[in-house]
């Protein structure tokens, strides 16, 4: 069990409530008298007081904090969170919170992706006994496990939760996820959790939204991470761009994901793949109603190159010889493609898990390891160039169009054996009226081809003729680079489709 005797900590009002007068803090329970937290600028509400009366029906922009005892399927608490998205209001937990505990697979799916951290805080418990994780709006007791609770919290944005842990002889996993109700708090971590709550309603980044902004915007960036698919320059150019539009804009992080509802848009500029945390914020956007880029569709569909080389195949655009390798076929992929040839991983990204083989003998090492990977694994006959073509489409859109040229004396762009500027090939950006029109055309249709989202199409232009070698979703835009000819007017693009996607839902 966890451990954290009761402190006797104050519960502190807030002498600065400024953060609080944009809107309206709800906190809805079936008795008030369970929570008698007395904070300026948060009503208590019973549960069929928020229901029933017109008077909270038609507050805007209202967070409503559902305390309630149960969330079962068409309880009280169920339908606070309900009727709150119907309302336009930011419950927390949502519906989708909710339907996602009902799941122990993908709850236990949802640890792997904390695994080190749960590791390293439950190091020294007892392995022999499940150890149990109260989470207090993102808080535990002890604040030994508050990188752990804080963990547990973006994966399920609710304000009482209790976490459940189990050593499986190997390492500790998460067993369950339950929301638990205000009443059955322990009464020796009442305080704290009252002082959790407090500074969780007042912390900083409740700020308040500029009088003349309609939207609060959400922009992903990781500028700790090497190969962020916008640099410092471009976020900031993204970020005046938004604002020049009548937005809110507010740089958030991976830890950032309990606070998603507070947004009306969310802007991905960290590297996606679908068993990452981009896809999680992703998905939960746009469950929420967010406008989103990249959406989890576009995610799923241009991070796996199984279902784009079905995809393309099926629609029989150009591309290198491709084969869809299996345990059944790879023996025959150098007959059929030739050696040297290049062997990709379904989720690679800027060149990683993709390799070019020369002989019979590297190829069955390859293929031996990358099957322990995936069981799928994707084969293309090796076609060099000095360059390929990107073209950004947005909206079903060109919005830049680049020559990116090969790492020195290399075979792909990026170079993951070196560093710095040696990693990365040279580049050209070209105004879109003077690509060619085959590689220009091609890359609109098959960026239409996956959805309406932010793309960028790799071709390799051989003898005038277009061959698809890529779709990513998520982009480089950097400054300095895809900016290179039209300047501002890229990161305008991009805000527009924002703007006019909000205002056509009449958020």
């Amino acid at each position: 069990m966890e451990r954290g005797a009761c402190r006797a900590l104050r519960v502190h009002r807030p002498h600065n409530t400024a953060s609080h007068a944009m809107s309206s803090i709800l906190i809805v329970i079936d008795n008030p008298k369970d929570w008698p937290l007395n904070v300026e600028g948060i009503e208590i509400v019973p549960a069929r007081k928020y229901l029933t009366e017109h008077t909270y029906s038609i507050i805007k922009n209202a967070k409503v904090f559902n305390l309630c005892k149960s969330y079962r399927y068409q309880s009280l608490g169920y339908y606070v969170s309900l009727l709150a998205q119907a309302r336009g209001h930011k419950p927390l937990p949502d519906i989708s919170t909710i339907q996602d505990l009902k799941f122990s697979e993908l709850v236990r799916g949802a640890g792997e992706e904390i695994d080190e951290i749960i590791q390293d805080a439950l190091d020294r418990e007892d392995r022999a006994n499940p150890f149990t994780l109260s989470v207090y709006f993102g808080q535990n007791v002890d604040k030994r496990y508050n990188r752990l609770a804080l963990a547990i919290f973006n994966l399920f944005p609710a304000p009482l939760l209790r976490a459940g842990f189990k050593h499986d002889g190997e390492s500790w996993c998460l067993d369950t996820v339950r929301t638990i109700a205000a009443s059955d708090v322990p009464s020796d971590h009442f305080l704290d959790v009252l002082n959790f709550a407090t500074h969780y309603f007042v912390r900083p980044h409740r700020r308040q939204r500029p009088t003349e902004a309609r939207y609060d915007l959400a922009i992903l960036h990781d500028k700790s991470e090497p190969k962020t698919p916008s640099n410092e320059k471009a976020i900031r150019r993204f970020t005046k761009a938004a604002e020049s539009m009548g937005f809110a804009v507010e740089i958030i992080s991976r830890d950032d994901y309990g606070r998603l509802g507070e947004f009306d848009a969310l802007f991905i500029r960290d590297t996606t793949a679908v068993n990452h945390y981009t896809f999680r914020f992703s998905r939960r956007a746009a469950a929420e109603g967010l406008v989103v880029i990249d959406d989890p569709e576009s995610i799923v569909r241009c991070s796996n190159k199984v279902y784009l080389a079905e995809l393309l195949n099926h629609h029989r655009i150009a591309t290198p010889p491709t084969l869809i390798l299996h345990r059944d076929n790879w023996q025959s992929g150098p007959a059929i493609l030739g050696l040297p040839m290049v062997l990709k991983q379904p989720d690679s990204s800027f060149s990683l898990g993709v390799i070019k083989v020369a002989t019979q003998e590297e190829y069955e090492r390859e293929v031996e390891r990358l099957f322990k990977i995936s069981d799928l694994l994707i084969g293309q006959s090796f076609m060099p160039t000095g360059f390929d073509w990107r073209i950004g489409i947005l909206d079903r859109e060109p919005i830049f169009a680049c020559k990116y040229f090969m790492a020195e004396k290399h075979w792909q762009i990026y170079n993951n054996a070196k560093t710095g500027d040696d990693a990365l090939g040279d580049f050209e950006t070209w105004p879109i009226d003077a690509v060619p029109p085959d590689v220009l055309k091609t890359g609109i249709r098959v960026a239409n081809l996956v959805g309406d989202g932010l793309y960028g199409v790799d071709i390799k232009e051989i003898n005038g003729k277009a061959y698809v070698v890529e779709i990513n979703d998520n982009p480089n835009i950097d400054a300095g680079v895809e900016d290179k000819i039209i300047g501002d007017e890229v990161y305008m693009r991009v805000m527009r489709v924002f703007l006019k996607r909000l205002e056509s839902r009449g958020r």
